[in-house]
């Protein structure tokens, strides 16, 4: 399959993104509906308000995006299967080199204990997968993701798939033809991750 990355920026260009099934083929996916988190609407818990009060991590941006994609990958209590293969792997790290694939890091002192990682397209960010080794660290980190956002004038978090942890923080579904609309109109915006 091709997996170079103009062919995965066109992909998410048109709302489409790949996954790996068990088999280890990879399949392009454009689900209707489509789950985004509205940079507007996250939600912060009080508990989640007290952990970042306190400074508990250490948020960085892209300084170690090959352990945060890898740490995505591995298996973990309840996830026995990744979707994201070897081969997805290499891809979005070619991304990354690129300056289109990005990671939010949670660290606590030299561990990075929590993160997630996406792709940017001009006012578009696809998150992919997140993360955690300690309690509320991915949470943190999907927190600073929106404001960094945010700040940046993004206009579209796109996060594919509703999950019951994503419906918590604000995560809603529309159709896809609502998402093609949002994502045109998020590609229209002249602004960069960095």
């Amino acid at each position: 399959m091709d997996l170079s990355p103009e062919t995965l920026l066109s992909a998410y260009m048109q709302g489409i993104f790949p996954m790996a099934h068990e088999d280890g083929r990879i399949y392009w996916y454009s689900p209707n509906p489509r789950a985004i988190l509205p940079l507007d609407g996250l939600h912060v818990s009080q508990s989640l308000r007290r952990v970042l009060h306190r400074g508990a991590f250490d948020v960085r941006f892209d300084t170690d995006f090959a352990a945060v994609i890898a740490a995505c990958a591995a298996p973990a209590p309840g996830r026995e299967q990744t979707w994201i293969s070897a081969e997805l792997q290499r891809a979005y790290v070619d991304l990354h080199r690129l300056g289109f694939a990005h990671s939010v890091e949670a660290w606590q002192g030299a561990e990075l204990v929590g993160g997630l990682y996406g792709v940017s397209i001009r006012g578009f960010f696809a998150g992919e997968s997140m993360f955690s080794r300690c309690r509320d660290a991915s949470k943190v980190a999907l927190y600073y993701l929106v404001q960094h956002l945010r700040a940046r004038d993004f206009r579209l978090l796109d996060t594919q798939f509703q999950t019951a942890h994503l419906m918590k923080v604000g995560a809603v579904e529309i159709s896809r033809r609502r998402y093609l609309a949002l994502l045109r109109q998020a590609l229209a915006v002249k602004t960069a991750f960095n």
